[in-house]
């Protein structure tokens, strides 16, 4: 699966990493939904830092048709709430 950071760039995933991404997914909507900053912020790291310790980066040069697109690291909470669907970031 090709994941797309958005500002960073793209990251293909095994779908092995499927489960433990939705988890931290299921997090960050509930945090989103609840209006817990602090949670949210805290989640969004967990999610990117996993992204990227389980993934390969592709080259800058590449354009893959992503299957994901994740908030950039310094995204906020409202605009994230805009991502959102009720399904979250990651389809379940």
């Amino acid at each position: 699966m090709i994941v797309r950071i958005m500002g960073e760039g793209q990251v293909k995933l095994d779908d092995a990493h499927f489960t433990e991404l939705n988890k931290l997914d299921d997090d960050l909507l509930a945090e989103v939904q609840s209006g817990d900053d602090a949670g949210f912020r805290r989640t969004l790291t967990a999610l990117l830092d996993a992204v990227r310790r389980l993934g390969t980066p592709l080259p800058d040069d590449s354009l893959e048709p992503s299957e994901l697109i994740l908030p950039s690291p310094d995204a906020t909470l409202a605009e994230v709430r805009e991502l959102l669907s009720d399904d979250g970031l990651i389809p379940g």
